[in-house]
């Protein structure tokens, strides 16, 4: 929840009414600690200043509506160079709903896969299962035929070091 909280300080909806510049920091220094060294945590802080004034001689980067568009904003109008450490913070910010799905996706196809006939099967196994899961419209597309191939010519190798 505080992600969300802390995020919305970034929200450029009505020329960046809710732009919190001690907002984002916080945001960096609690859910992104690693993606930035102490060093660019406090040039980001005057580069958000810096952001701040010349956003407001940006017709551009005032008529944007999401994070999204923002982000886009700055790479087309090259101030993604001017402001580097500001552009990233967007980019993970932007891939944190994809990563979540994912992760939901994940444990939802868990629940399905590991039945009490398969609640004895090794991490690995089941991690191989899930993964061949949740990835069906890869998984269909390789050829069946080929495993039972792969499959043999295994059986045939372990016979030689018998």
């Amino acid at each position: 929840m505080d992600l969300l909280i802390l995020s919305t300080a970034l929200d450029p909806q009505d020329r960046y009414k809710s732009f919190n510049i001690n907002n984002i920091c916080e945001l960096v220094d609690k859910f992104y600690p690693d993606d930035f060294t102490k060093q660019e945590k406090h040039h980001l802080k005057y580069e958000l200043q810096h952001y701040e004034l010349d956003n407001s001689y940006q017709v551009d980067l005032q008529e944007v509506k999401t994070i999204g568009e923002l982000c886009q904003k700055l790479v087309e109008t090259g101030k993604a160079t001017s402001y580097p450490r500001f552009h990233r913070l967007l980019r993970l910010l932007l891939t944190l709903p994809v990563l979540t799905a994912t992760t939901e996706i994940a444990f939802s196809a868990m629940s399905i896969v590991k039945t009490k006939l398969r609640n004895w099967m090794e991490d690995e196994f089941l991690e191989e299962y899930l993964v061949t899961y949740t990835e069906k419209e890869i998984a269909e597309k390789i050829d069946k035929n080929f495993i039972i191939d792969d499959f043999n010519d295994m059986k045939e190798r372990r016979a030689l070091f018998k």
